[in-house]
């Protein structure tokens, strides 16, 4: 068991922001010793590193709060926990398939920039 300083230094999560994870429910196993301190397992930091996931890739806490609820339900919430991830794996896939086409954009201005300094450099173009 470790306290919450060692797992935010794991894992690179304030402190601060493991505890509102916990009190919106995201952490649901998070034991405490005798003086009410925080103490985490390894099952824990897994949720950590779970959740981290979830929020970088744009899942409000609404829904990660659901899933959890979910879990904790047991077996018998397999599939729709299973279809609340596909959902969000597919939003994903769209938000990367946007960040490519805008970058396909990007690319394309600079390279009209590498035309535009090469001919006010009178320098040829080497490719």
């Amino acid at each position: 068991m470790i306290s919450i300083k060692e797992v935010a230094e794991i894992t690179g999560i304030s402190a601060s922001t493991l505890r509102y994870y916990e009190s919106e429910g995201l952490l649901p196993y998070v034991k405490r010793d005798e003086g009410g301190k925080r103490l985490y397992d390894k099952e824990d930091i897994e949720w950590v590193h779970f959740i981290t996931a979830l929020r970088a890739t744009g899942m409000p806490i609404v829904q990660i709060r659901e899933y959890v609820r979910l879990f904790q339900e047991g077996n018998g919430t397999i599939s729709e926990r299973k279809r609340m991830m596909l959902n969000h794996k597919k939003e994903i896939e769209n938000k990367i398939k946007e960040l490519y086409r805008n970058m396909d954009k990007i690319n394309y201005k600079l390279a009209l920039y590498d035309i535009l300094e090469a001919q006010m450099n009178h320098s040829s173009i080497k490719i």
